[in-house]
């Protein structure tokens, strides 16, 4: 019933095992498991929906709506409850963990091992950090004590949000961003429609801002969950630092 817990389910579970994911999973701009997610039921985290459907076993996040997993355990559910991931060291972690509620245990320490080996060829060593800006819409970003800040500092990058004492997640003033003069702007790719809050990416004076730094634009998806997938958000960060100075 959440979204980086069910795709950590498809990763390890065998044919069968998984009775719905959520329904979000669905979603390509938030997941990078979309399409697996269409061979599953949906559900969309009600207590009464997934009770039906007879499960034995629910995954869920710390941040799940607190009525719907307290109303679960009531009925004899087990719910096991993962935080959400705030660095890199947290995959393995997590991954041995819906490993051990699915009784999958070595397929978890395979990708555990994989990740691991896929960490450390794109870990930055040695040399200047250079400074990057997260930036998207409504001027939030995310500051220290996050899994993006985690990704910008394996890459090479000290986080401008960090350093205006952002921690987790905040408003970064365009005003501040702009004094700050990072070297490389991170935003996240444009939902479809209209909408006011993503207007301030286009902002005049962030326009003349990327017209000095380097920018980059990312799916949320890569970046949301702690998934082994999160290495393509490390590996395009990673080769973003190398077109920088030095």
């Amino acid at each position: 019933m959440n979204l980086c817990t069910d795709q950590l389910a498809m990763l390890l579970a065998e044919p069968g095992q998984l009775v719905s994911v959520s329904h979000i999973v669905s979603d390509p701009r938030a997941s990078v498991m979309a399409d697996q997610a269409a061979a599953y039921p949906a559900n969309r985290g009600g207590a009464e929906q997934i009770f039906l459907m007879r499960p034995d076993l629910v995954l869920a996040s710390t941040y799940s709506a607190r009525t719907s997993v307290g109303l679960l355990r009531r009925l004899g559910v087990r719910v096991v409850e993962l935080p959400p991931a705030r660095r890199l060291a947290d995959v393995p972690e997590h991954l041995r963990t819906v490993g051990a509620a699915l009784g999958q245990e070595a397929r978890a320490e395979a990708l555990v091992a994989q990740f691991d080996a896929g960490l450390e060829a794109l870990r930055a060593h040695g040399g200047r950090a250079a400074r990057a800006a997260l930036y998207y819409p409504n001027g939030y970003t995310t500051g220290a004590g996050t899994l993006a800040d985690d990704i910008l500092s394996v890459a090479g990058f000290a986080n401008v949000g960090a350093e205006a004492g952002v921690t987790g997640g905040g408003t970064l003033p365009l005003e501040r961003l702009v004094l700050a003069a990072p070297e490389m702007i991170v935003t996240s790719a444009p939902y479809p429609g209209a909408s006011r809050s993503e207007e301030i990416l286009h902002h005049p004076a962030l326009e003349a801002l990327r017209g000095r730094a380097a920018a980059r634009m990312v799916s949320d998806g890569e970046w949301i969950c702690g998934l082994p997938q999160i290495l393509r958000a490390v590996a395009v960060m990673a080769d973003a630092r190398k077109e920088l100075a030095p």
